[in-house]
C-alpha cells in the first residue's frame, strides 16, 4: 500500500513537472513548492538548449550558453506582451526571437521549431529570404558569433502563449552571413 502511494505521489510530481514546463518558466504559481517551480524551471531551459543547440549542430556551430541575464530581460519584455500578447520587438540591443501560438499547450521547443523552420527560406548563396517570406528568426538562431541566449514564456490575458528569447551577441547584421 505504501508503494502505490509513492507511485502515486511519483506520478502526481512528474505530471504536475510536466504541466508547468508546457506553460514556460515564467509561471508563477503561489502554491506550487519551490522545488516543482525549479525542476520546471530546469525541465525549460533543458528544452531550450537542446532545440537552439540541435539546429546550431547541424551547421557545425558552437553551442549556445544560457543566460541568467538575458532570461531576466526576457521574462520582462514578455511581460510587457500579457496585455495584448503582440509580436512586436522589443527595443533592445539583443538578438530576439519572438513566438506567438494559439491556446497555452505551447513549449520552448514549438517556438525553436517555428524558427528553424524558415530555413526553408533562406537563400545563403545570397544570403537573403526568399520574396515575401522571413527568414531572420531562423539567421539569428544559427548566427556563428551569437554565444549566450536567454528565453521567457507567458499565457497572455487572452489565454494564448507568447515566447521570446533573447541573443548576445545579437545576428542578423547586414551585409554578414549567419555561418
Amino acid at each position: 500500500m505504501a508503494s502505490i502511494r509513492l507511485l502515486s505521489s511519483l506520478i502526481f510530481f512528474l505530471t504536475f513537472s510536466s504541466v508547468l514546463a508546457i506553460n514556460g518558466a515564467n509561471t508563477t504559481l503561489k502554491t506550487a513548492p519551490r522545488r516543482a517551480m525549479r525542476v520546471s524551471s530546469a525541465l525549460a531551459i533543458a528544452q531550450y538548449m537542446s532545440s537552439h543547440n540541435a539546429v546550431r549542430a547541424k551547421h557545425n556551430l558552437p553551442p549556445l550558453s544560457w543566460s541568467t541575464s538575458l532570461t531576466n530581460y526576457a521574462r520582462w519584455y514578455a511581460s510587457q506582451r500579457r496585455g495584448d500578447c503582440a509580436l512586436i520587438h522589443s527595443t533592445s540591443n539583443y538578438g530576439e526571437n519572438i513566438f506567438w501560438g494559439q491556446g497555452k499547450r505551447w513549449t520552448p521547443k514549438d517556438a525553436v521549431a517555428a524558427w528553424a523552420a524558415e530555413e526553408a527560406y533562406f537563400d545563403y548563396n545570397s544570403n537573403t529570404c526568399m520574396a515575401g517570406k522571413d527568414c531572420t528568426h531562423y539567421t539569428q538562431l544559427v548566427w556563428r558569433t551569437t554565444q549566450k541566449v536567454g528565453c521567457a514564456q507567458i499565457v497572455c490575458n487572452s489565454g494564448d502563449t507568447f515566447i521570446t528569447c533573447e541573443y548576445s551577441p545579437h545576428g542578423n547584421v547586414i551585409g554578414e552571413r549567419p555561418y
